[in-house]
């Protein structure tokens, strides 16, 4: 594993974009210019908690289903947070379901 701009491990630094969800994916993202594999875990990061974020709070309003539906995708949420830090801990630029290519795209389409 290489340091990072940071002076950290790139395996610890990609931890730490999952560590509060889409908050430290933003933070790393500014800060990690130059590290692609950081750059990737952070804007997967930001991708995957922040339209999760946004659906729950749209599925929680929904009359008799909205609970359970928004159980399940904190369930699945939860999984995600657990998958991207072991992810990134083995130093492995793991793609998440739908989620990763998205935040691929992202990256190059804005030049990140």
């Amino acid at each position: 594993m290489s340091k990072t701009r940071l002076g950290l491990e790139e395996n610890i630094e990609g931890v730490l974009c999952y560590l509060l969800e889409e908050i430290t994916g933003i933070l790393f993202l500014v800060l990690e210019r130059e590290n692609d594999f950081i750059k990737f875990h952070a804007m997967q990061s930001i991708v995957t908690f922040l339209t999760l974020r946004i659906v729950k709070v749209v599925t929680v309003h929904i009359p008799f289903i909205g609970g359970p539906i928004t159980l399940m995708i904190t369930l699945i949420e939860i999984a995600l947070w657990i998958l991207g830090i072991c992810k990134a801990y083995q130093g492995e630029r793991y793609k998440f379901p739908i989620f990763g290519d998205i935040a691929e795209e992202l990256l190059k389409k804005f030049n990140i």
